[in-house]
């Protein structure tokens, strides 16, 4: 019921298509919040709860803000070169949306953590929001921004996959 599935992300030179892969991530482990409150709710505390709780957690906890990293120091502002006053709209909108989920995940966290350490959770009221606002921001990066970025020179694009995996190098 909690599996998560894997699949082959790819690489760094393909820095787009990486973007996009996080983003289903996203969905993977929001979606997997919900049927974890469900299987609680059903099933109650046991080890397969605790095992998804930990894996969201540490997603949430270091891929998403890399992820944001490499948005807000990367791609935006070598998007922004483009001087598309529309686009730039857009960025602004979906940038101050990362705070917003920063907030939302803040909330949902120590229920997670509680799961995690098999305690006994009080479902967060934020659990929906959270759920359905990071999938709904994703979509959005995908439909506003990321198609701008075809307009990037191969040098941009490699550079900036350059840049993404020393963050993530630095990170571990």
């Amino acid at each position: 019921m909690l599996n998560l599935g894997n699949s082959a992300a790819p690489g760094f030179d393909d820095p787009i298509a990486l973007l996009i892969a996080c983003h289903d991530k996203v969905r993977r482990f929001a979606a997997l919040s919900l049927r974890l409150d469900q299987h609680l709710q059903q099933k109650g505390q046991d080890s397969e709860a605790a095992s998804a709780a930990s894996n969201i957690l540490r997603y949430f906890d270091v891929a998403a803000p890399l992820h944001h990293a490499d948005e807000e120091e990367d791609l935006f502002p070598a998007l922004r070169q483009l001087d598309d006053a529309g686009l730039n709209t857009a960025m602004a909108k979906l940038e101050a949306e990362h705070d917003e989920l920063a907030a939302l995940w803040r909330a949902v966290r120590p229920w997670l953590e509680t799961v995690a350490q098999q305690g006994l959770p009080v479902r967060p009221v934020e659990l929906d929001a959270f759920a359905q606002r990071y999938p709904a921001h994703a979509q959005r990066e995908e439909d506003e921004i990321y198609p701008a970025a075809h307009q990037l020179s191969a040098q941009v694009l490699a550079q900036m996959g350059e840049r993404m995996r020393a963050r993530r190098e630095y990170a571990v």
